[in-house]
């Protein structure tokens, strides 16, 4: 079983040769596309027309995003910028269906992969298949599209070719998997209802399983059809978490110019880790909004952006990495609170945390203390995603079941909210907010 990036596009030929490198989730090059489809001639509600989304969540219980990255408008996109690559594709995959054509030579979509095409009907979860008006209304081709299989299905056994380069037996079984937020939410041991997990990478997520189909229009999250067969997800992400450590590192202190040649960088993290232990909590008050891309959940507005607040001249190096580290923390504690809500307002306590980010010890107690939640560490937690797949093949073959799942799962530490940062944290989360608030205009000014 594999997993991989979601929202990730692969148009392939009859051969499963692949016709261009991958379209992935931070294209948005479809936005236009997107955009005028989905908006209303007369009544729209966030950019969307009245009927067109009611239609959507209806069926699909979400819809396509305005910011034109789900996998959806890169298909659009290919067919109106590029009709030599749409002709010639046989099948539009996601990256782990491409893996899986690769692994057996068949074409075919999971349920959950596809999902970010919003061209399936999600009403019924034993009954999940492609919806022939929505295929219609969004002028694809539905020839193109794979056949749909549960994340649990045997898809085949190996390739005789694949087994023998890689060096496994020829019977070696291939089942479906899924994407990374449904893979890694079962490889957080987060499975039973209402047990969320946070994803600390790249990207940023907070899921959790729940037992019903649901949408928020207004802060972009819905439940969808999870890899567990009989179980929805509360899916959200937040573009850019890790990136912006990324951004620091590449961007601003080692940025390779007449400031710094350094042939070889030291473990940049880790130092990061050092110096942010050393600074008050609070980062003496500055704010950094990790917008560096726009963002998703809970708000979709692609012409955000990032910037550090309340700069002085006293501030220095080790303040700005703290805020870095805080700031992501304050996104997540926005989007804690509208997906509490979303679960009728359960407490989403504790949270178990995965991805790279998880690695850093000082950023696992800032996201305790920041969101005043236990948070529990889990162990090898940049592996989760690809133990996620393991578990999903696992149930498939019979050897375990999902319910079996947390036994397997081993913790770090576990982190409790120190209630001295409380009043900090709290008084900077709400300046937080504001910020958005009072800028988001300004961005649109400059960035629309």
């Amino acid at each position: 079983s594999c997993s991989s990036q979601w929202s990730g596009t692969v148009p392939v030929d009859k051969d499963g040769n692949n016709l261009m490198r991958a379209m992935i989730w931070l294209d948005s090059r479809g936005q236009p596309i997107i955009n005028k489809l989905v908006k209303g001639r007369l009544i729209n509600i966030s950019g969307y027309g009245l009927m067109k989304v009611l239609k959507f969540l209806k069926i699909t219980g979400g819809g396509p995003a305005l910011s034109g990255k789900d996998s959806i408008a890169h298909i659009l996109y290919l067919k109106k910028e590029r009709p030599d690559i749409y002709k010639k594709t046989y099948k539009f995959l996601e990256c782990v269906d491409y893996l899986n054509l690769k692994f057996t030579g068949k074409f075919a979509a999971s349920t959950v992969s596809m999902l970010l095409h919003w061209v399936t009907d999600n009403r019924e979860l034993e009954n999940i298949h492609y919806h022939d008006k929505l295929i219609k209304f969004l002028g694809i081709d539905k020839d193109k599209l794979p056949v749909l299989k549960n994340c649990v299905d045997v898809l085949g056994t190996i390739s005789k070719d694949v087994a023998d380069e890689i060096g496994l037996e020829k019977d070696v079984k291939v089942v479906m998997g899924a994407p990374d937020i449904p893979s890694a939410a079962i490889g957080s041991g987060a499975v039973r209802n209402y047990e969320a997990h946070i994803y600390l990478g790249t990207s940023s997520w907070l899921v959790c399983h729940v037992p019903f189909k649901k949408t928020d229009v207004s802060h972009n999250m819905a439940s969808l059809p999870s890899a567990i067969p009989d179980r929805y997800l509360l899916c959200t992400e937040q573009e850019t978490a890790g990136g912006c450590l990324k951004f620091l590192k590449d961007n601003l202190i080692y940025h390779e110019d007449e400031l710094l040649r350094e042939e070889e960088l030291p473990d940049v993290y880790k130092i990061f880790d050092k110096i942010v232990e050393d600074v008050p909590a609070g980062s003496n008050k500055l704010i950094f909004t990790p917008w560096l891309y726009g963002e998703r959940t809970p708000i979709e507005d692609h012409t955000i952006r990032g910037g550090l607040y309340n700069l002085t001249l006293k501030t220095n190096r080790s303040d700005i990495i703290r805020a870095v580290f805080e700031g992501i923390a304050f996104n997540t504690r926005w989007l804690l609170k509208w997906a509490e809500k979303f679960v009728n307002g359960k407490e989403l306590n504790p949270i178990n945390i995965i991805g790279g980010g998880a690695s850093s010890n000082i950023w696992c107690q800032i996201y305790a203390d920041i969101l005043n939640r236990t948070i529990r560490q889990v162990k090898n937690p940049i592996q989760s995603n690809a133990r996620g797949a393991a578990f999903i093949a696992s149930v498939a073959l019979g050897y375990i079941s999902f319910d079996n799942i947390p036994k397997y799962i081993e913790y770090s530490n576990i982190y409790q909210p120190n209630p001295k940062h409380r009043k900090i944290y709290d008084e900077l989360f709400e300046e937080f907010l504001k910020l958005y608030k009072n800028n988001k205009n300004l961005y649109r000014r400059l960035n629309g």
